[in-house]
């Protein structure tokens, strides 16, 4: 157990409370401290309502006083990703023009949190528009990774990822259509998980004016252990008992790896760092088919995850934008597969066009759920570099990332973040320790449709074999 009470899980922190060795109030002036001293150099936390948040905790102490405890995250300070609607708090989205936006009502996971005891005091910060894999806007600025301070967080969930890290929350609610959960706790070191898309309900995630769920997009939970993920399951799922863990000890499962694609090359630091986890587990009594691949072209499955999310998203863009991507778009029935072509061709799709492209996608989840049939779990990457430099000067299309030595597009480890988003798989990202280049790699855990516990089980065992999540320094140092 850490001697900071900060850097404890939300599992101890919360026992701690329903005991009364720590108090509420205790609890959310250790985080404040620690916000004070750490997010400075960070620009984790953007918003906080501090008043609030210590007028519930006195609340929260006066309970237990009494013996009256709210529910299973009782007195804990928390935050929450800016785009969730909170009341008293603006969800601008990085975008100037909302600077001024206040919901009239919270999130649905908000209010769950509220209801199982947590403090919330706090948003975190992410890219305009969450759209892409770092975290910066005009509103808030730009968040560092705790690890190094000229290193992005990742995003969208960025801000969410750094929080945790640092002991400034234990548990996060990030979101993720495109690796938004992942890319940060991979990044930084964390826990996260990417939920089954419909299991938590996303009322409150809207962009203002928009209504109704967006395909692919779902939310989860980001912590510094596994067992806090299933925590936050509890309170967060619709259903969070329905699916048990199919399996729970490391010798029982059986894995199929992929620790390479033919989509796009991957840096050795992340594939060896990945081996020999994997060479670990194998040693602690995992079994793994090294040869099982769910029957799909791999390439054909990307490009319609592509498509598909580009539709679900492209409903924000501005009239102007979409007369463009209309032209753009042409270029992909002349067989361009440019990210920019592909981005216009799924933003203007015909109904027609996106129902080919929604039962092409059917078929691919009836080829995972047959993959499934032998194996219990898949086990593969997330990002293929550990955190990248900040890069503010081109667009998220243009950026570039130096794999092995060489300069390559980004948008090629979409690839990991695609390969169960669009088929609606849950998928647990695991710290798995630090490359040799001193930043964290991390491990993702791809499970059947529905079975989010099973993935959460096996981070699980995991962890009790790699150890714990990495602490960075705290405070980082200067860049």
């Amino acid at each position: 157990m850490s001697s900071d009470v900060t850097l404890l899980s939300a599992t101890e922190q919360a026992a701690l409370i329903r005991s009364l060795e720590l108090s509420a109030r205790e609890l959310l002036d250790a985080t404040l401290a620690r916000l004070d001293a750490v997010n400075p150099a960070i620009n984790a936390v953007v918003v906080t309502q501090r008043e609030l948040a210590a007028e519930r905790a006195i609340q929260a102490d006066n309970d237990a006083a009494r013996g009256t405890f709210w529910g299973p995250l009782h007195g804990l300070p928390i935050t929450v990703k800016e785009v969730l609607d909170w009341v008293g708090t603006p969800s601008t989205w990085g975008v100037p023009e909302l600077a001024m936006y206040m919901p009239k009502r919270n999130a649905t996971v908000v209010d769950r949190l509220l209801d199982a005891g947590a403090v919330l005091y706090g948003k975190t910060n992410v890219p305009i528009m969450l759209g892409e894999w770092q975290a910066y806007n005009a509103i808030y600025g730009t968040t560092n990774n705790p690890w190094d301070l000229t290193k992005t967080p990742g995003g969208s969930s960025g801000g969410s990822a750094v929080a945790v890290a640092t002991g400034m929350t234990s548990i996060e609610i990030g979101s993720d259509i495109g690796g938004s959960i992942r890319v940060p706790a991979s990044y930084c070191g964390v826990f996260g998980h990417k939920s089954t898309f419909g299991s938590i309900a996303v009322a409150g995630h809207e962009f203002p004016g928009q209504a109704g769920v967006v395909d692919i997009n779902v939310l989860g939970p980001m912590t510094r252990t596994a067992a806090d993920l299933e925590l936050a399951w509890h309170v967060l799922a619709d259903h969070p008992t329905m699916y048990p863990p199919m399996k729970t000890k490391l010798a029982d499962f059986t894995a199929a790896v992929m620790l390479t694609n033919e989509i796009g090359e991957q840096d050795d630091e992340v594939t060896n760092a990945l081996q020999a986890a994997v060479d670990a587990l194998v040693d602690a009594g995992l079994t793994v088919d090294p040869a099982a691949r769910p029957a799909i072209d791999q390439m054909e499955q990307y490009e319609n995850y592509r498509l598909l999310v580009r539709a679900a998203n492209g409903g924000v863009e501005p009239d102007e934008a979409l007369a463009q991507a209309a032209i753009d778009a042409q270029r992909y029935d002349e067989g361009d597969r440019h990210y920019t072509v592909l981005e216009a061709k799924g933003a203007t799709m015909t109904h027609r066009d996106w129902i080919l492209a929604h039962n092409r996608r059917e078929e691919f989840r009836r080829a995972w759920t047959a993959f499934f049939g032998d194996v219990d779990v898949l086990l593969c990457p997330i990002t293929a570099t550990v955190a990248p430099p900040h890069e503010h000067d081109a667009p998220f299309g243009d950026q570039q990332l130096v794999v092995n030595g060489n300069r390559v597009s980004i948008i090629d480890q979409w690839f990991w973040s695609g390969w169960s988003c669009g088929v609606y798989l849950p998928s647990t990202m695991v710290p798995i320790g630090l490359g040799r280049s001193g930043l964290p790699v991390g491990l993702q855990v791809v499970a059947p449709f529905r079975h989010d516990r099973t993935a959460i089980a096996f981070a699980a065992e995991v962890e009790r074999v790699l150890g714990p999540a990495p602490v960075p320094p705290v405070p980082p140092p200067a860049a």
